[in-house]
């Protein structure tokens, strides 16, 4: 009997983390509920988690501890937040589609906005290990789309992930691969909280001939616990005004072009690589 207690005990802890990752804060009295145990044990279980660095004792259960690399807040609170920025990226993002391609979407809120903007785009093929936007291009999409939804494991971003996805995705090849990223940074790359999701993630950008990146200024400076790819993997990168302008210097120094969107007029700024840097404002919707 005593063998089987430091099992169980690695159980609890799991479920108690993947709880906090998926709400953001879990309370000892649901926690004793859906465990089974006593008070006692599930707050010797946070405080052990706390000592650890992986969440943050509060009163009367836990929380995330956000900026931490293990931390991933659930699709519903992601969608809360940066609204109008990801709006305004997936319009951009939604006029680089051409009809009768082949595009990859990657899980999150980002690509979520960018595939509501692609339901009436004639022949498209959309390959995605994302739930929501699966459920929206099925739901709304016209009836000559091909979704193609790779299975998995869920992660608290709705994304499936795992060696099923992998394989899923492998075996299939894009024009484009829009993906969304927790964190971005010059030297840790593209990065995520989840590692499997990282794996994943990978085997979509290898799917693809070309990969745009779509994220907010808020994830710069970010980084996750796992690196998916470094930034020059990139072809274009898609993000909102607010960057900082050093950090546009270091993406537009790396990636091939670099697209700025105004969240009060909805100019774009285009910066491209090359000999002669060329910066043009368009409408949201138009292709620079």
């Amino acid at each position: 009997m005593g063998a089987k207690r430091p099992a169980l005990a690695r159980q609890r802890q799991t479920l108690i983390l993947e709880r906090v990752r998926e709400e953001g804060a879990v309370r000892v009295s649901d926690l004793v509920r859906t465990l089974g145990v006593s008070d006692m044990t599930v707050r010797r279980d946070l405080e052990l988690l706390h000592e650890r660095g992986l969440l943050e004792k509060v009163h009367g259960g836990a929380a995330a501890i956000e900026g931490s690399s293990l931390f991933e807040p659930g699709f519903t609170i992601k969608s809360s937040l940066m609204e109008t920025e990801k709006e305004l990226i997936a319009g951009i993002a939604a006029s680089l589609v051409t009809p009768g391609t082949a595009i990859a979407l990657s899980a999150g809120t980002t690509t979520f906005a960018l595939a509501k903007r692609l339901t009436d785009v004639p022949g498209l093929t959309v390959l995605t290990n994302s739930v929501p936007v699966a459920d929206v291009l099925h739901l709304d999409g016209r009836t000559d789309q091909t979704v193609i939804l790779s299975g998995g494991v869920r992660t608290p971003s709705d994304a499936l992930v795992g060696p099923f996805a992998v394989d899923v995705i492998r075996s299939l090849h894009v024009d484009i691969v829009f993906m969304g990223s927790h964190g971005m940074d010059p030297v840790s790359g593209f990065t995520t909280p989840n590692i499997l999701e990282a794996e994943t993630n990978r085997a979509l950008i290898e799917a693809g001939r070309r990969l745009v990146v779509v994220a907010d200024h808020s994830k710069w400076g970010v980084i996750g616990v796992s690196s998916v790819a470094p930034l020059g993997a990139a072809d274009t990168i898609i993000t909102d005004g607010g960057l900082d302008p050093s950090a546009r210097n270091q993406i537009a120094a790396t990636v091939r072009r670099l697209m700025l969107v105004d969240i009060d007029t909805g100019d774009v700024q285009t910066i491209e690589r090359g000999d002669g840097r060329s910066a043009n404002t368009n409408k949201p919707g138009r292709q620079a």
